[in-house]
């Protein structure tokens, strides 16, 4: 009798878990995983990084966390909550130095990826608020330009020729075409004057001062290459002086050196000018 009792106060088992139940502990990982991808999407996050990484690949920095970093800090500059401080000065200088950092990710070479950037460099800077009308006008363009051969190693007075004939009015609307001519020209002219510099080089032997009937000849040549080639693009010149071979410079070099006349010396700075002349003398002025 007590055992019965007793049986009658035993508690119940806890019945066992069914198979849907033991599938749902299942599911619920894939589902969260699931609710986050769409959130990353709907955010616009998952485009971001994939930007962001396809721009890494592009450039292949030596430090790529430096490099992203970068990237995302001048993604916030350039968002629309940024670009609605339009007409601050501050604004305005945050823009083009994203336009400037987006123009330099890519050489001219790689012309997928340069098009790419120009484009972006572009936009950027016509973001200027949104109770403003978006476009790059000539004054900003004329900086960007202006900024691009500051930032390089040639002389004031070999850039500044090529941008007074490129440049725009501060007031006009600068189409994408004539932005991305006239960028791609001033890094055109940059490498046509850092390859003239290597050139100066071997012409003055190491001593510093080369000789103006060799260094005359040498330029004399490199016109004539110029003016035997079509330059409906500024990547052209590069082409063009590309086709001066040893052989051809070392023939003028010697007929110069040939001729029994008394010479002077011509330095660096005089050198590098009047190759800057030549190159300049072809860049299509932009009306």
């Amino acid at each position: 009798m007590a055992a019965a009792a007793c049986e009658k106060r035993r508690p119940a088992p806890t019945p066992a878990a069914g198979p849907a139940r033991a599938g749902a502990g299942a599911e619920a990982p894939g589902r969260a995983l699931e609710d986050a991808s769409e959130f990353l999407r709907q955010a616009g996050v998952t485009a971001m990084v994939r930007e962001a990484l396809l721009k890494l690949l592009e450039a292949r920095p030596e430090e790529p966390v430096t490099f992203l970093a970068d990237y995302f800090e001048k993604l916030m500059l350039s968002s629309p909550e940024a670009a609605d401080g339009g007409g601050d000065p501050r604004g305005q200088l945050q823009r083009l130095a994203r336009a400037l950092w987006y123009v330099r990710l890519a050489h001219h070479s790689h012309r997928t990826a340069f098009n790419n950037n120009i484009s972006m460099a572009y936009d950027c800077l016509g973001a200027s608020g949104r109770r403003k009308k978006p476009g790059v006008n000539g004054r900003i363009y004329s900086e960007l330009l202006r900024r691009i051969c500051q930032d390089s190693e040639a002389p004031q007075e070999v850039t500044s020729p090529l941008l007074q004939r490129i440049q725009c009015r501060d007031h006009e609307a600068v189409p994408f075409d004539v932005f991305r001519y006239g960028v791609l020209t001033c890094f055109v002219l940059l490498e046509f004057v850092a390859k003239a510099d290597t050139l100066y080089d071997v012409l003055d032997d190491g001593s510093g001062i080369a000789d103006k009937r060799v260094c005359q000849a040498v330029l004399s040549t490199l016109e004539e290459a110029l003016g035997a080639s079509d330059f409906s693009v500024p990547i052209r010149y590069l082409e063009a002086g590309s086709k001066l071979g040893p052989d051809c410079l070392a023939l003028a070099m010697d007929r110069a050196l040939l001729e029994r006349k008394l010479s002077t010396s011509m330095k660096r700075e005089e050198f590098l000018k009047k190759a800057a002349v030549l190159f300049i003398a072809k860049v299509k002025p932009i009306d």
